[in-house]
């Protein structure tokens, strides 16, 4: 690991870290105008800068052999860019949960007690393949008040960061600190042991991908980390089901 990898990521760390205090106090307003801007400019203009970054990404990942299922997470085409604009819309419509009080209670001396919903701070989410997690993660991160630190796989880099760079640009439109949606500009895997190193700065990580990736955070991470290896998820199958269509469902679910 090299000392300019190392100050790389810790710099933008930090710069994400102090935009996440701002972050944390922008009003629901606010942070809805920056997700409508970055889904709009999926639709238009930025768009095509997408598409673009995501053929070269396709040539250079059917280069390497990547398997036919990775390269069908990877490809991007104007459906699939439409959903992701989609999906930040539906972040648009949820309610804002900063603030929030859940489970207030009165206490037998008068004293109210609840628990308010706050930002986490600075959220690192290292994921593979797929760009679409770069919108989601941007959208879902800065709709609870909260900046991220992505660290998406080498085979997406470039849609990543044409992504990225719409979030970035709708952030400064509004005012907002554009690091607050920061991707690290290398491929260089060691990046991700300086970035789950970042005690202090990173408050929280989320690897998003396959076993071995989760296992491997998990094991080497000095922030905290949420970790979910095989998941929990069942498939119940009603009684007036169509058995094939169940059949299918389960397949596709579990195997």
């Amino acid at each position: 690991m090299t000392d300019d990898l190392t100050a790389l990521v810790t710099d933008l760390a930090q710069r994400a870290k102090a935009a996440s205090r701002v972050i944390a106090t922008a009003s629901t307003e606010q942070k809805n105008a920056v997700l409508r801007a970055a889904a709009e400019a999926l639709r238009h203009e930025a768009g095509d800068r997408v598409l673009e970054a995501n053929a070269k990404d396709m040539i250079a990942a059917q280069d390497m052999g990547l398997a036919k299922a990775m390269l069908d997470r990877l490809d991007v085409d104007r459906k699939r860019l439409d959903a992701v604009a989609d999906g930040i819309d539906q972040v648009v419509a949820l309610e804002d949960p900063v603030g929030t009080v859940v489970e207030e209670r009165m206490l037998d001396n008068g004293l109210r007690v609840g628990k308010m919903r706050a930002p986490l701070g600075l959220i690192g989410i290292i994921y593979e393949s797929r760009p679409n997690v770069t919108a989601d993660a941007a959208s879902l991160c800065l709709k609870s008040g909260n900046a991220v630190l992505l660290r998406g796989g080498k085979e997406a880099f470039h849609s990543n960061t044409a992504i990225a760079e719409v979030f970035t640009q709708a952030l400064a439109d509004q005012g907002l600190p554009p690091e607050a949606v920061t991707l690290l500009p290398t491929t260089d895997r060691q990046a991700t042991l300086v970035m789950i190193g970042l005690d202090g700065i990173v408050d929280l990580v989320i690897p998003r991908g396959g076993e071995g990736l989760i296992r491997f955070v998990a094991q080497h991470a000095r922030v905290p980390v949420i970790q979910h290896y095989k998941g929990v998820c069942h498939v119940f199958v009603d009684r007036t089901a169509d058995p094939e269509m169940a059949l299918q469902i389960a397949m596709n679910a579990k195997v």
